[in-house]
């Protein structure tokens, strides 16, 4: 069984195959980025005309293809095509709203960058495994001791993650620096569970307490872009999305707005609506009012 087979949800063709492209050997890679450039004349081609232009061979198309998770080069056009008048439609609609002045083409900064994450995140969720992130949710759920590790900008959504535990009764460690993350990872024991957020899926400190916890017998779930990074490869569960937002120089970070929404997405899938949660939260509300100098009523 192909373990990234998947049907990626609509207008999420180009997140899925992003997700993937790393771990293509060269020529699949030159395969995967002409489908990237050029995907109204990939969903036209045959199989001949794509190994013409990529230079490549037909075993080649067909190999990056089921790599890329798709049956072979038809379910790949099909989905291209999917994709092609999903996009059309959307085209239209933003000509209409130009039409019309909303959003149009003077609209102001703030509006047009909320406006793109709306688009973009959309389709983020293309390569998320959702079987996977069940089990990540039941793994927490039944953990005996959760640690969270990460380290430079995935540190953000990672902490926000920790707080939102903590808020709902959920005991989490999360340390700030890399020796207290390795050190905690160490004292994990089976039953236990170790989150590992990474972008890259190679920040080696991250993925340094991620590979202890493992062999301390502990579940690691790794939060990370592409499907077959490092810790993807380690991880007993991963959760893959925001491989299409990884541009150092775009002022948007949208990758770690994916994060933050898996992780968001996770917490509340593990703390659902119970009467613990409940008292959690208002134990930390009451806390929060005598923080600043309010009495509850």
């Amino acid at each position: 069984m192909n373990p990234y087979k998947a049907e990626p949800p609509v207008g999420g063709s180009r997140a899925h195959i992003m997700s993937i492209f790393p771990s293509l050997v060269p020529s699949e890679q030159r395969v995967a980025q002409f489908c990237l450039d050029s995907p109204e004349t990939v969903a036209t081609m045959s199989v001949a005309d794509l190994v013409a232009v990529t230079a490549t061979s037909p075993a080649t198309v067909v190999r990056a293809c089921k790599r890329l998770g798709f049956d072979g080069f038809q379910h790949l056009r099909q989905v291209l095509l999917r994709d092609l008048g999903a996009a059309a439609r959307d085209n239209a609609e933003l000509e209409g709203w130009a039409a019309t002045g909303t959003p149009g083409t003077s609209e102001h900064l703030v509006s047009g960058i909320f406006s793109r994450a709306a688009h973009d995140i959309r389709s983020a969720l293309a390569s998320l495994d959702f079987e996977a992130f069940a089990a990540a949710a039941d793994a927490i759920r039944s953990a005996n001791r959760l640690l969270v590790v990460a380290n430079g900008a995935s540190v953000a959504p990672a902490k926000s993650f920790a707080l939102r535990c903590l808020s709902t009764g959920v005991v989490c460690e999360a340390p700030g620096d890399i020796v207290s993350q390795h050190i905690t990872a160490k004292l994990l024991s089976q039953g236990d569970v170790c989150i590992a957020v990474s972008d890259s899926g190679l920040n080696g400190f991250t993925l340094g307490g991620a590979r202890i916890a493992l062999e301390r017998g502990a579940t690691v779930i790794g939060v990370t872009s592409y499907a077959r990074s490092a810790l993807s490869e380690l991880s007993t569960h991963s959760l893959v999305a925001g491989a299409e937002f990884h541009h150092w120089q775009d002022q948007l970070p949208i990758g770690n707005i994916v994060q933050m929404l898996i992780l968001s997405a996770l917490h509340a899938a593990v703390t659902g609506n119970s009467p613990e949660v409940d008292q959690a939260r208002s134990a930390v509300f009451e806390e929060v009012l005598h923080i600043v100098g309010e009495e509850p009523e």
